[in-house]
């Protein structure tokens, strides 16, 4: 389907589709224009569905696009060998930090995605979704050597716990860094803070 856009040069595509990855990011599915992304990208909109179909469409080829980038440049990097929970957690958030380089507006996208309720995208995002997560959990925390855990927590609960600190703090982050030129951001800096946050969930939950 999206064949013809895909055979665009590579500066008119990329600039398409970071338009649309930003306008709906910001703005989410049913609030989104496309005369903002026509803008932006430096094309008429009559050209720009030639090449994209419509709204709707255009959307889920992102996903799926973003999430073929996160398999590619993400999941696929990941050392399962490692298998101390807070190194996995510091790999992932490396690997993420180099993604948003790269493609700063992925995450915001696909957590719009995510969390979309919009009855036009939502039935076919369901099945997406769902993939993604499995896909995701069992690959990332379902081989974590446990026995540094203190001895008295219940392990599953102290792993939920400690995802959504770190979670809340990839949120965070995403939430400061908003808006902001890549060039602009400290990815040191972000490290190096993150790394003091799980040194000290380290003290909490390990023996």
């Amino acid at each position: 389907m999206f064949s013809k856009f895909m055979s665009l040069e590579t500066e008119r595509r990329d600039a398409i589709m970071n338009a649309a990855l930003r306008e709906f990011a910001s703005k989410g599915f049913d609030e989104a224009s496309t005369n903002v992304i026509a803008k932006e990208s430096g094309v008429s909109k009559p050209l720009m569905f030639h090449y994209v179909n419509n709204k709707k469409d255009f959307f889920l080829f992102l996903y799926d696009y973003c999430m073929e980038i996160l398999e590619a440049e993400y999941f696929s990097k990941v050392d399962v060998d490692e298998k101390d929970l807070f190194e996995r957690l510091r790999q992932t958030s490396l690997l993420k930090m180099q993604v948003m380089q790269k493609h700063p507006w992925i995450f915001d996208f696909i957590r719009v995605a995510t969390l979309t309720d919009s009855e036009a995208v939502n039935n076919e995002l369901i099945e997406r979704r769902k993939r993604v997560e499995k896909n995701s959990l069992e690959r990332f925390y379902n081989d974590i050597d446990t026995s540094r855990f203190r001895d008295n927590l219940n392990i599953e609960k102290a792993k939920e716990l400690i995802f959504w600190a770190v979670g809340g703090y990839a949120e965070k982050i995403l939430s400061r860094v908003k808006g902001s030129e890549v060039d602009s951001i400290n990815f040191d800096d972000i490290q190096n803070e993150f790394d003091g946050y799980l040194d000290e969930l380290r003290k909490v939950y390990y023996k």
